[in-house]
């Protein structure tokens, strides 16, 4: 029997083209659906690519019933917290009001399992620095509220219909494919560990440490780091987990400790050999001091077992992968 066909939305870009490859690699039948807007057609090594936007409801519906489409992947939206400080109605805009159409394509397609890409930004800034699934929900930022919003609307769908979702919160998620195929490419990135390897590599002549004066051990933030391959590989078991007919559930992602910015520039310039251009300038808008997962649930419920969980190898991959770029 033919297996059951993954729409993946937003497979083109960092993270949803990391599932895609290990999908791929489980011998998955997959549909990338991403409009190329920040994504990168090469970045598809599996799959069918189709070009299109998760806002165009007609196209979606047609998409999913044409298909067959039993589980769907949602990794599109815009990520930049600072952005989604200035310009708030393109985070609405994008990430809930176009995954509020989604959703309705895959209520009247009659899709069984949904994977959602969320964000520790729901968690706002947590009292103790750690953040369990049960723990307050109240982001500070647009980015964290549009994703949240989203979550809600999942939550809704599902207790209205027969569809099991699983969202899975990201803590900061960072390095590249092992084997260079694949990374981070997104130009104008804000992710630190990529800023500070295009500084290794020369594309930018120094990096900023947005604000010394938090409430840390050494004064900048700290956040709990996670390999792209580890993020990946989540995805896949959740997507077991709901077909193997578990109900629906929620899940942070990320390893549970963290470092701190000073920290992980430490180790960027201890990998590289190279002395960075390191400069402290005011705080962002929207960053909280610390974000670290408290992340038993995901062990427990999938059998995640982290494989990558080393600053220096995260660093390592992104590294190679910047010089590869």
């Amino acid at each position: 029997m033919r297996k059951k066909t993954i729409l993946v939305t937003g497979g083109a870009g960092y993270i949803g083209s990391h599932v895609v490859r290990q999908l791929g690699e489980a011998g998955h039948h997959i549909i990338v659906l991403d409009n190329l807007s920040t994504g990168f057609r090469e970045a598809v090594l599996h799959g069918e690519l189709m070009e299109g936007d998760t806002g165009d409801r007609p196209f979606i519906t047609q998409l999913l019933r044409e298909h067959d489409i039993e589980s769907v992947l949602h990794f599109a939206a815009h990520i930049v917290v600072p952005e989604s400080v200035s310009d708030p109605l393109k985070y609405y805009g994008n990430n809930t009001c176009n995954t509020r159409n989604l959703l309705a394509a895959c209520a009247a397609a009659g899709v069984k399992h949904f994977i959602f890409s969320s964000t520790a930004a729901v968690y706002g800034i947590p009292p103790n620095m750690e953040c369990a699934e049960d723990s307050p929900l109240a982001p500070i930022n647009p980015y964290g509220r549009s994703k949240l919003m989203s979550e809600w609307m999942l939550q809704d769908l599902a207790a209205a219909s027969h569809l099991r979702y699983g969202v899975l919160r990201y803590f900061n998620v960072a390095g590249a494919d092992p084997g260079g195929r694949i990374g981070q490419s997104t130009p104008k990135a804000t992710h630190l560990i990529k800023v500070a390897c295009e500084a290794v590599v020369g594309k930018r002549d120094h990096i900023d440490i947005f604000g010394t004066d938090y409430p840390t051990p050494d004064g900048t933030c700290i956040r709990d780091y996670i390999h792209i391959e580890d993020l990946a590989h989540a995805h896949i078991l959740a997507l077991d987990h709901l077909r193997g007919g578990a109900p629906s559930f929620t899940a942070n992602c990320g390893y549970g400790h963290g470092y701190s910015v000073r920290e992980v520039l430490d180790m960027v310039q201890q990998v590289s050999g190279a002395k960075l251009d390191i400069r402290d300038v005011p705080r962002r808008a929207g960053d909280p001091p610390a974000l670290i997962a408290r992340a038993e649930r995901i062990r427990v419920l999938l059998g995640w077992s982290p494989r990558h969980n080393d600053l220096r190898e995260i660093v390592t991959h992104a590294l190679a992968w910047e010089r590869r770029l």
